[in-house]
C-alpha cells in the first residue's frame, strides 16, 4: 500500500520533522511573486498604486505580468521600501552582482517629443499619394 508525504513525514523522527519543516518555510521565503511580497510587507494594491501614481488596477496588471521592465519592478518595490539588486548566477562561480544598474535605471527618459526630433536626420517618406501612383 503507497504511503503519502505527510505519513512519510509524521514517521520520522521529531527533529527530523522539524527540520524539512524549516527548510521548507525558507524555501518558500526565498520565491514570491510580486503579490506575496506585497502582502508579506503588509502593503494593499491601493497603498502601491498612490505611491507610484497608478491605478490600483495598474498595480494588479503589474503583478500579473512576467515581462516587465526593471525600472517597473525597480519602482514597485521601492514603494514598498526595499531596494532592488539585480544578480546572475552561474553553474561554475559565485553569485554576481550587476553594478551600475540604479545610473541606467535613474536616467530621465527622454519625452516623445525630443525622440521624434532626434530623427530628424532620417529620411522622410513621400506623401502617401505618392507611394500609390
Amino acid at each position: 500500500m503507497a504511503r503519502t508525504l505527510d505519513e512519510v513525514i509524521r514517521s520520522l523522527p521529531l527533529d527530523q520533522q522539524q527540520d524539512i519543516e524549516a527548510r521548507a518555510a525558507r524555501l518558500i521565503e526565498e520565491e514570491m511573486t510580486l503579490r506575496d511580497l506585497r502582502k508579506a510587507q503588509e502593503f494593499t494594491q491601493a497603498r502601491i498604486a498612490e505611491a507610484l501614481h497608478i491605478s490600483q488596477d495598474g498595480v494588479s496588471r503589474i503583478e500579473k505580468r512576467s515581462d516587465f521592465l526593471l525600472s517597473t519592478l525597480r519602482s514597485y518595490v521601492e514603494a514598498m521600501g526595499g531596494s532592488l539588486r539585480l544578480v546572475v548566477e552561474f553553474p561554475d562561480r559565485n553569485p554576481v552582482t550587476i553594478s551600475g544598474f540604479d545610473k541606467i535605471a535613474n536616467q530621465p527618459k527622454p519625452s516623445r517629443s525630443s525622440r521624434r526630433t532626434s530623427n530628424s536626420s532620417a529620411p522622410k517618406r513621400p506623401p502617401r499619394s505618392a507611394v500609390n501612383s
